[in-house]
């Protein structure tokens, strides 16, 4: 195995998860900015206000992106066993 092989190895690994973990930090950081922008104007000071919305709605799109995430997951580790004896040789 080359450090070329090694490093294409590891920045799909990254982008993978990246790709994988994109929809929750999307929506946390949309609900995030919408409540501090409603905080801001109507000077409600409560610091759980601000946690509880985006818990919700991290969960949601768990609940909606799962099965895309899954498949992502799955197809990257599928790659990786199927391509197995490139690593080892």
């Amino acid at each position: 195995m080359s450090a070329d092989f090694i490093i294409g190895l590891a920045s799909e690994a990254v982008f993978t998860i990246l790709k994988a973990s994109a929809p929750m930090l999307v929506i946390g950081l949309t609900v995030g900015l919408i409540v501090s922008i409603f905080q801001a104007t109507t000077q409600i000071q409560e610091q759980t206000l601000a946690f509880v919305p985006k818990i919700v709605a991290v969960f949601a799109s768990i609940i909606i992106f799962g099965p895309w995430i899954m498949n992502t997951l799955v197809d990257f580790t599928f790659n990786i066993l199927n391509n197995l004896y490139k690593y080892i040789g």
